[in-house]
């Protein structure tokens, strides 16, 4: 699909890749461009419009697509690293975190705004993994990308084809932000990453 013209919706626009995101398609001329985040302040983007949004919350990501009827484009970028191990963590709280936001968040996402994409022509919708989704290991830390990989589901279920959607994965390498700090050595600046991803 083309950027120039459409109607965009980013999740976890308030800082990192997400920003970025928001940023570079304001620059490559979309006509809207929505910024979602749980705190709407973090959203200060020039042409950004801030959305209050937690997609772990099902009765506002039915309130946010009603609002936002208008988007073409969807970006699902938010997500969550706890950083706990499968055995040592005293509770199940960090995985279920994970799983509710990365995965059930994405998917809840994708079918809330699959109706909307449809009944606006078609469009796009973009699934942000982390990339060490290519890899399951033991240790705590790439975890998350074994369980961020679920959002592939999203493509494999979602009729999008028929209906004019195309769903897209994308993987950025460690991103400089919080939870790309403790591979400094191999960081992308945010709008490298995103400006990689979004030609063409």
């Amino acid at each position: 699909m083309e950027i120039d013209g459409s109607v965009a919706l980013v999740t976890g626009a308030n800082r990192g890749l997400g920003r970025a995101y928001a940023r570079e398609l304001v620059r490559r001329g979309a006509a809207k461009v929505y910024g979602a985040a749980r705190d709407v302040t973090a959203v200060t983007q020039p042409g950004v419009t801030p959305v209050g949004l937690d997609i772990t919350d099902p009765e506002l990501v039915a309130e946010v697509a009603v609002r936002c009827a208008d988007v073409s484009l969807l970006v699902n970028n938010a997500g969550v690293m706890q950083a706990s191990t499968f055995i040592g963590a005293p509770s199940l709280d960090a995985a279920r975190l994970e799983m509710e936001t990365n995965y059930f968040g994405t998917l809840r996402m994708c079918r809330a705004f699959a109706p909307v994409l449809a009944a606006n022509g078609g469009g796009a919708i973009v699934n942000m993994l982390s990339v060490t989704s290519f890899a399951a290991r033991p240790l705590a830390w790439w975890r998350l990308g074994s369980l961020c990989d679920y959002r592939h589901s999203c493509d494999r279920v979602f009729p999008g084809r028929r209906e004019g959607t195309c769903v897209l994965r994308g993987r950025a390498g460690p991103v400089v932000g919080r939870r790309g700090r403790r591979l400094a050595h191999l960081r992308l600046a945010p709008r490298r990453a995103c400006c990689s991803s979004s030609r063409g």
